[in-house]
């Protein structure tokens, strides 16, 4: 996976990484911008990200399923559900990079950022899940915190365990964000930290 790993960090720095002076979609200032969608809707970039995130998900012993905030983790979701089914095909149902608490399969649930305008004026869409069921909330770019814990709350009301939130890169900017974690009860693992991409353009 260190290949992986390597591959997914060149893409995001090349494709995704801008320095400059930017104001954020949370209103804040910064001087580096993160966009991470040309990689996670481009096939290589998602197949890679997605077999990086769905290892960090075999290490959680009780998730049934991976949820997010449209628009950012909808192919996230999408890619780690399939690669995992995609394991599972391929070893006849005895998925051998697999743990014995893995399920056979993930649920992939999208939140809305609105409750859907009609019919059952869902905030959720996906498979329905058993109340108490554990999930995993992934996130392409973590800033302030705010849209991960809205998806959380969303979650949790509707019946779910979120223990963590599990992102792509975690911009490290703003120290307040720890305190966010602890007070919704959040554990935030990411696969990339800002810094990871902040050196390499110090010159440019």
């Amino acid at each position: 996976m260190d290949t992986f790993r390597r591959m997914v960090k060149e893409k995001i720095k090349d494709e995704c990484y801008k320095r400059g002076d930017f104001t954020l979609s949370s209103g804040k200032k910064s001087e580096h911008y993160l966009n991470c969608k040309p990689v996670t809707l481009n096939g290589d970039g998602i197949f890679y990200l997605g077999t990086l995130l769905l290892d960090k998900i075999y290490e959680n012993h009780n998730a049934k399923g991976v949820a997010g905030m449209t628009l950012g983790a909808d192919p996230l979701v999408t890619s780690v559900v399939m690669l995992h089914a995609a394991r599972e095909y391929a070893y006849g149902g005895n998925c051998e990079t697999c743990h014995e608490w893995v399920p056979h399969e993930y649920a992939s649930l999208i939140v809305r950022k609105e409750p859907k305008g009609h019919g059952t004026q869902a905030w959720i869409e996906g498979p329905e899940l058993p109340k108490g069921s554990e999930v995993i909330v992934l996130e392409d770019v973590v800033t302030t915190g705010a849209s991960s814990i809205k998806a959380v709350e969303k979650l949790r009301e509707h019946g779910y365990v979120v223990n963590e939130v599990l992102a792509v890169v975690d911009r490290h900017e703003y120290e307040d964000t720890r305190e966010l974690w602890k007070k919704h009860n959040l554990n935030i693992n990411s696969l990339f930290v800002i810094e990871d991409f902040m050196d390499e353009h110090q010159d440019h």
